[in-house]
């Protein structure tokens, strides 16, 4: 659906669309991904693009987590976790997160980083809280259960609401990434 621009009262014409935040860049971060992780960027890249969404947010990384990284969905006890994740997402553009479209997604739980464009803020932040957390872990680059780690403790981004909805503890989630694959 295209959106009318308002004219402001000195004549600059503006979207009423929020605009997207900055968020990393290839050239900033592809020494910093592993290469799941950059598969999963350009996922979720794509399927922003293809719902017309002007940002990619958390639901689009974890979308594509989901669908992309052997390790994420081995984190989640059983199938059927993954499944009902992967129905809701995918809902999304029909039903399910509608009340998304048009809106920027900024959960205000965490610092809020703004370098890359395309992103919203929560889904940039998140990044980088995954990127922190893999020097942590004596990493030079970010790994997909990074990034799955620091959506699970953004309790207000829409990753968060999707695991909820889908039964999912996102306290439990982190607490088992934390504890390793033998937590």
């Amino acid at each position: 659906m295209l959106r009318p621009y308002v004219a402001d009262e000195v004549g600059v014409v503006h979207s009423p669309t929020p605009a997207a935040q900055p968020g990393p860049t290839s050239a900033d971060t592809d020494d910093r991904l592993s290469d799941e992780l950059t598969s999963v960027v350009a996922g979720a890249r794509r399927r922003a693009v293809r719902d017309g969404d002007g940002q990619i947010d958390t639901a689009h990384l974890l979308h594509s987590l989901l669908e992309s990284d052997p390790a994420v969905r081995e984190v989640f006890r059983g199938g059927d976790q993954v499944a009902r994740l992967l129905g809701y997402l995918v809902q999304r553009t029909i039903g399910y997160g509608l009340q998304w479209q048009g809106t920027v997604e900024d959960s205000g739980a965490v610092p809020v980083v703004r370098e890359a464009a395309g992103w919203s803020p929560a889904a940039a932040t998140a990044m980088e809280a995954a990127l922190e957390r893999a020097v942590r872990r004596g990493e030079q680059r970010a790994a997909g259960i990074d990034l799955l780690a620091a959506l699970a403790r953004d309790s207000e981004c829409r990753a968060v609401d999707v695991l909820c909805r889908a039964g999912v503890d996102p306290e439990a989630l982190a607490l088992r990434i934390e504890q390793g694959p033998q937590g």
